[in-house]
């Protein structure tokens, strides 16, 4: 109804709320009405046998092609409806354009229209198709209601086997279909059943919904403003752990960070993983009675993912007083906090937030759906993905994060039980996706491995973005953008590349694996290290390649900027995190690095953790003292820099040292 509203159509629905289930029933009703229109020379029906129409053009291109094509009644035709085969001679076995005639639709004068439904037997002719066919095919019939074949889709383009010629078409301030067989620009578009899913794709876009000049025409209608509101609808929130899920952590930290009011919030969790049990339980002691209602089931509960996501529906469904379901995965990375506010305000039944992989195509909705009910390619899929296109978007199929009025779970979706994985398929309901706002991401769950102490320092290449965001100092774009690198001595640069976090999840992985090493260590190359200290090389924890990706990524540009006119080859043999206690190893005698540059990064604070250490370059007599935690010293090696780790006189210091390019 939304185009025929927009094009000023006069619109009547006929047996809505009725049962009718044959095509004899919709006979009669139609004789009914055209009954009452039959004396009307001049006006023009036009009847549809579904409501799977979006119009396209208004009423008057609409009557310009009907009088053009000059007969008093023009049938719609449909590629998938098979005549008898002694039909298949004679008119329409001669058609230029589709042979096979549907009853999608018809359009003609009115008394004419009433004709072809006075003489329909409805006890009879319970078979639509087949009764156009034969009043198409008999000669008689054909001259005495003047009747003709819509064969080029000049008026009706019918998409249930016809999707290969269908093309949009973008004009200045709207979209059209076009059929590319024809080159016709057809007014009515159908969609049966089977065809549903395309046309309420290209319903996206037709007929003022988007264009690519003025954008998107229908995104903010019927928009609710909580701001206006007294008081903020209530929310179920249902969040779904359903195997290892890398920076977890974070993702229930940003729950605390919604813009939305916590007591209006009741949080239930199903977490699958005994892995993921210690992040739960420290998440609800810390911040659960800041919710109104706060609920987990554990593994130890043994539900399956269909059963787990039923019981979250059920809990808004049977509580009359909630207003939504918000549902959420937990590798949905949401960095937009009025994320929840957004979507609430949309106003729609069923809606979800664009999520995507970076770099990637994977996304949590599907733009149509192909033979086998997964996904298929859509129009435009990359360009809403990559927020070429802005819009609110009819979608076949929602994941990982969307929002259902709680209406709506208690009555279309009432006995709504076989909700499995991530999918969401009610039928019947639009479900929309919005790329209006930027929401965040999908994180990879592929190839996370439990087996470390933290395990997300490994994430470095399949979850780049949230290991930046995690362990990279908040102030290390500065660097490229304001004069943040200090020369504390001659050619030594002083720069933050750490978070706390990465300081302390290094410090504890090595401790973890053990200290103290020897001289001889098979996961050293070479096998030997020949300068003993108290240290864990990256190789011993298998963490050589994220260590060197981190170098080529964090630390080349930074070279690359402070060394003018030097290209690094990014590359370390030796790498390791030093640890300097009174009791073990306190200082470092004067060296020079096997490098042509080192990387020296404080992993916890002076005066906090420990007392003295630092560095002092010979060469200038210079030292540096009170080390910044996730700051690293940068200097040229073999040459021209001797220096010497001072002595730590109390408490443990911990370094992470590389010497790059040697």
């Amino acid at each position: 109804m939304q185009s025929a509203d927009y094009f000023s159509y006069t619109v009547k629905v006929i047996g809505m709320g009725e049962n009718v289930t044959s095509g004899g029933q919709r006979t009669q009703l139609l004789r009914d009405v055209m009954g009452t229109l039959s004396s009307e020379d001049n006006l023009v029906v036009m009847v549809m046998g579904s409501l799977d129409v979006i119009f396209a053009g208004d009423p008057g291109e609409l009557l310009k092609k009907f009088y053009q094509i000059n007969h008093k009644v023009v049938l719609a035709v449909q590629k998938l409806i098979q005549p008898e085969e002694r039909m298949a001679q004679g008119p329409l076995s001669e058609l230029n354009g589709k042979r096979p005639l549907g009853s999608v639709g018809l359009i003609g004068y009115a008394p004419y229209i009433n004709k072809i439904f006075e003489q329909r037997n409805p006890l009879e002719d319970d078979d639509d198709h087949l009764f156009y066919t034969r009043l198409y095919l008999d000669p008689l019939q054909r001259e005495l209601l003047n009747v003709t074949l819509d064969d080029r889709c000049e008026i009706f383009q019918t998409l249930n086997g016809a999707l290969g010629e269908v093309r949009l078409k973008f004009e200045p301030k709207k979209a059209r279909v076009r059929n590319a067989a024809y080159d016709t620009l057809p007014v009515v578009i159908h969609g049966d059943r089977n065809a549903r899913v395309n046309l309420n794709s290209l319903g996206n876009y037709i007929p003022n919904t988007l264009g690519h000049e003025h954008g998107c025409g229908t995104c903010n209608q019927d928009m609710w403003d909580l701001s206006q509101i007294r008081e903020y609808p209530r929310v179920t929130l249902g969040v779904f752990i359903e195997q290892p899920t890398p920076f977890l952590p974070e993702f229930l930290a940003r729950l605390l960070v919604l813009d939305y009011p916590k007591d209006r919030l009741s949080v239930f969790i199903h977490n699958k993983e005994v892995y993921h049990k210690k992040h739960v339980r420290r998440f609800r002691e810390e911040n659960g009675t800041i919710f109104k209602n706060f609920k987990v089931v554990g593994p130890e509960e043994g539900l399956s993912e269909g059963e787990a996501r039923n019981m979250g529906m059920d809990l808004c469904r049977r509580d009359v007083e909630c207003d939504f379901y918000f549902s959420m995965d937990s590798d949905v990375t949401l960095t937009n906090g009025a994320a929840l506010r957004l979507l609430i305000e949309q106003n729609r039944k069923i809606i979800a937030p664009l999520v995507s992989r970076r770099g990637k195509m994977s996304s949590n909705f599907w733009g149509a759906l192909g033979p086998d009910g997964y996904f298929a390619r859509s129009e435009g899929y990359l360009d809403i993905v990559r927020a070429r296109r802005v819009g609110v978007w009819n979608v076949p199929y929602v994941g990982h994060v969307y929002l259902i009025k709680g209406t709506t779970l208690r009555e279309q979706l009432r006995q709504r039980d076989a909700f499995t994985l991530s999918k969401l398929e009610p039928d019947g309901i639009f479900m929309y996706i919005t790329n209006c706002h930027e929401f965040g991401r999908l994180i990879s769950t592929a190839n996370y491995k439990t087996t470390h102490y933290n395990n997300d320092l490994w994430q470095i290449f399949e979850n780049p973005e949230d290991w930046k965001e995690k362990y990279i100092h908040p102030d290390y774009s500065r660097i490229f953008t304001q004069s943040i690198v200090e020369e504390p001595c001659q050619d030594v640069f002083w720069f933050p590349i750490f978070s706390d976090k990465a300081c302390d999840e290094l410090i504890g992985e090595m401790e973890n694996y053990g200290s103290g090493a020897p001289n001889w260590d098979t996961q050293l190359e070479g096998g030997y290290e020949f300068f003993p200290r108290d240290d864990v090389h990256m190789a011993q924890i298998k963490y050589e390649k994220e260590w060197l990706h981190f170098i080529r990524e964090y630390i080349s540009p930074v070279a690359t900027k402070v060394f003018f006119g030097y290209n690094t080859k990014s590359y370390a043999r030796t790498n390791f995190v030093a640890k300097y206690t009174t009791d073990r190893l306190d200082t470092l005698k004067p060296r020079h690095d096997i490098s042509t540059f080192t990387i020296n990064i404080a992993l916890n604070k002076e005066g906090t953790d420990f007392q003295g250490g630092g560095c002092k370059f010979h060469r200038y007599n210079c030292t540096i003292e009170s080390l910044r935690k996730g700051w690293s010293l940068m200097h040229p090696g073999t040459l021209t820099h001797q220096h010497e780790g001072l002595p730590t006189t109390s408490g443990t210091r911990y370094i992470a040292v590389s010497f790059i390019d040697p």
